[in-house]
């Protein structure tokens, strides 16, 4: 899924009138967001941030100061480790290590939903859904 998808799902769940508009820049097609009060904001989870911020749901991004942390760990290992892999060893990897590190776990700070359980699905849907459609 396109960043710039997945940004308008995000704007609809969090209940934003739509308006932004969205383009993208270099062979990776980071995305980006030129804001109506001043410079564009640039990548997917700075974007997403900014959206949060905007519906008024701060809590999406952490309620204390480590799960904010966690939070912000979450949204990095999204854009590091999960972007841009599309061997079948490194998909197979990433989820058996993300199966293990939520083995007791409901999400992924713990028992919170957050800004970073959304984005993890948005970008492990496209894997999933391969991995349905190889199997049946």
């Amino acid at each position: 899924m396109a960043a710039a998808a997945e940004l308008l799902l995000l704007e609809k769940s969090l209940g934003l009138s739509k308006g932004n508009k969205y383009s993208a820049q270099g062979e990776r097609q980071i995305p980006v967001l030129q804001t109506n009060n001043g410079p564009s904001l640039t990548g997917l989870t700075t974007i997403a941030a900014h959206l949060v911020k905007q519906a008024n749901k701060e809590y999406l991004l952490g309620s204390t100061p480590e799960e904010k942390a966690v939070v912000q760990q979450w949204l990095e290992y999204r854009v590091t480790q999960v972007d841009g892999h599309a061997s079948k060893d490194d998909v197979r990897t990433l989820l058996k290590d993300l199966n293990l590190y939520l083995e007791d776990k409901v999400y992924l700070t713990g028992y919170h939903f957050t800004l970073a359980d959304i984005l993890l699905y948005y970008g492990l849907h496209r894997f999933i859904v391969q991995y349905i459609l190889v199997v049946f």
